[in-house]
């Protein structure tokens, strides 16, 4: 029997389109709506304030575990999106969008690792 990566992707994929869909409505609602209307001091996202929050280590791992989670469901989504549109070189789709996904999460963790 041939062994195959799917199932890593896979759990990438179903890992990072739980994580989003709990945590970018949050994210959404802190920055979009709390500050604007009010119902957060206009402090809360202060350069000091984020910066402050940023280099703790514990937000470092959770900011690049948000990072790496959803760009890995977007690379796969943004895949079977391409074959949908009819672009049936997976392989080299594949490459691309994995490529890309990898690539930002190594440039998140050196700028993370960089703050």
């Amino acid at each position: 029997m041939k062994r195959s990566h799917k199932p890593i992707i896979w759990s990438l994929f179903a890992a990072g389109g739980t994580f989003t869909a709990f945590m970018i409505p949050v994210m959404i609602l802190i920055t979009g709506l709390g500050v604007p209307l009010g119902l957060l001091p206009a402090q809360t996202l202060d350069y000091e304030s984020v910066l402050a929050f940023v280099q703790h280590p514990l937000t470092r791992i959770a900011l690049f575990g948000t990072i790496f989670l959803t760009v890995w469901h977007a690379a796969h989504r943004l895949r079977i999106t391409a074959h949908d549109f009819g672009i049936r070189a997976d392989r080299v789709v594949a490459t691309i969008f994995y490529g890309l996904a990898a690539i930002t999460t190594l440039v998140a963790l050196v700028v993370l690792a960089l703050i």
